[in-house]
C-alpha cells in the first residue's frame, strides 16, 4: 500500500496536487480529506469523485500536514488501498439516537466482513460521541477496534460537516469499515491537560448534557474554576474557552480519565453538551491547559505508532 499526501487553500491547487500525485502512475482509492468548513466540498468532492476515489471527509478546526498547522485549509491523504478491503457508510441522527445509528452502521459492516474495524466521524456539537462508541460496542462485541473523532467549524461552534461521495451531513456519521482480516488498524490516544483541585459530582445530567456539578449550573462552576468573568451570550469567544481551556476530566474506576470538554452551552439553566457522556453521580475535575511538552509526548506515541505493521 502506497500512500501520499497533498494540502492547499483552494480547489485549484488540490487539483493540481492530485494530478501531480497520480503522474507517476500511483492510482489511490481512498482520500480522507480533512478542510476548513469555509472551503468548496461538493467541488472538492466531485473532483475525486471524477477519478473514482471514495472519500472520507470532514470539517475541523484546523489542518495539519508535514508538521504544519493551519487554518482554513484542505489537506488531503490519498491511498491506494484495494477498494474489497473497505466500505464507507454516512447515516445520520436527527432524533439524536447515536447509539443506534452506530450499530446499525456496524451490523452492515458486519455482514461484509468477518472482523470490521472503524474510522469514524460526526457531526453536530450537541452528538454525544460516547453513544455512538457503544453502538459499535452493541453490535461488534467490547473488542471493537473504533478510531476517529468530530468534525469541527474553525472553532466558530456553529454548524460542523461529514461527506463522502455524494452525501453530507450536518448531524450525522462518516465511517469507514475495514476488513481487520486484511487490514491492521492500530492507533494511541494522548492528552496534555492536567487535573487540578478536588473531584467534584456530576449532580445532575442526561447523556453528554451536563446540568449541575455539585448541585451548581455547570458553567457557572466551570467559570467560577476558570476565572472568567465575562460570563454572557454576547462573550464570542466563550465557547471557544471552555472548550480549549477548561476541559472537564472524567474519572474512571479503572484507566486513565478521559477528557470531556464543553463545547454547547444552553443558556436557559447554564447547563452545557460535552463531547461524550457523562454519567450523573460520576466524578470529575477540571483541567489546566497543556505545557509544550506536550509536543514531546506526542512526537514520541506518533514513533511507536508508526513502528506498527499496517498492511497484512
Amino acid at each position: 500500500m502506497k500512500a501520499k499526501s497533498i494540502k492547499g487553500r483552494s480547489l485549484n491547487e488540490i487539483k493540481t496536487g492530485l494530478e501531480k500525485s497520480i503522474s507517476d502512475g500511483f492510482k489511490p482509492t481512498l482520500a480522507f480529506v480533512f478542510l476548513s468548513v469555509n472551503q468548496d466540498r461538493r467541488s472538492i468532492t466531485a473532483l475525486f469523485d471524477a477519478e473514482k476515489i471514495s472519500i472520507y471527509g470532514i470539517t475541523t478546526h484546523g489542518e495539519f500536514i508535514d508538521e504544519e498547522s493551519e487554518m482554513g485549509t484542505i489537506v488531503i491523504l490519498l491511498l491506494d488501498l484495494n477498494k474489497n478491503y473497505f466500505h464507507i457508510y454516512l447515516e445520520e441522527y436527527p432524533e439524536k439516537n447515536y447509539r443506534e445509528v452506530a450499530k446499525r452502521v456496524a451490523l452492515q459492516a458486519k455482514e461484509k466482513f468477518p472482523r470490521p474495524a472503524f474510522f469514524i466521524g460526526g457531526s453536530n456539537i450537541e452528538t454525544d460521541a460516547e453513544a455512538l462508541l457503544y453502538g459499535f460496542e452493541d453490535a461488534i462485541g467490547n473488542d471493537v477496534n473504533v478510531f476517529g473523532g468530530m468534525a469541527g467549524d474553525d472553532f466558530s461552534f456553529s454548524e460542523q460537516f461529514v461527506f463522502t461521495n455524494g452525501k453530507e451531513s450536518n448531524i450525522g456519521l462518516v465511517c469507514i469499515a475495514f476488513d481487520e482480516d486484511k487490514i491492521s488498524i492500530n492507533g494511541k490516544a494522548t492528552c496534555g491537560w492536567k487535573p487540578v483541585g478536588t473531584e467534584r459530582t456530576v449532580t445532575k445530567s442526561i447523556g453528554n448534557h451536563v446540568y449541575t456539578i455539585d448541585g451548581i449550573p455547570a458553567l457557572d462552576i466551570t467559570a467560577k474554576y476558570g476565572g472568567i468573568e465575562n460570563l454572557s451570550e454576547e462573550n464570542e469567544g466563550l465557547a471557544m474557552e471552555l472548550a480549549t481551556q477548561f476541559p472537564l476530566q472524567l474519572q474512571k474506576d479503572f484507566g486513565d480519565p478521559v477528557m470531556r470538554p464543553a463545547l454547547k452551552i444552553d443558556w436557559s439553566d447554564h447547563s452545557y453538551y460535552c463531547s461524550g457522556s457523562v454519567p450523573e453521580g460520576s466524578k470529575v475535575r477540571f483541567s489546566l491547559p497543556p505545557d509544550f511538552d506536550v509536543m514531546d509526548k506526542v512526537i514520541q506515541n506518533t514513533i511507536e505508532v508508526k513502528k506498527l505493521k499496517c498492511l497484512k
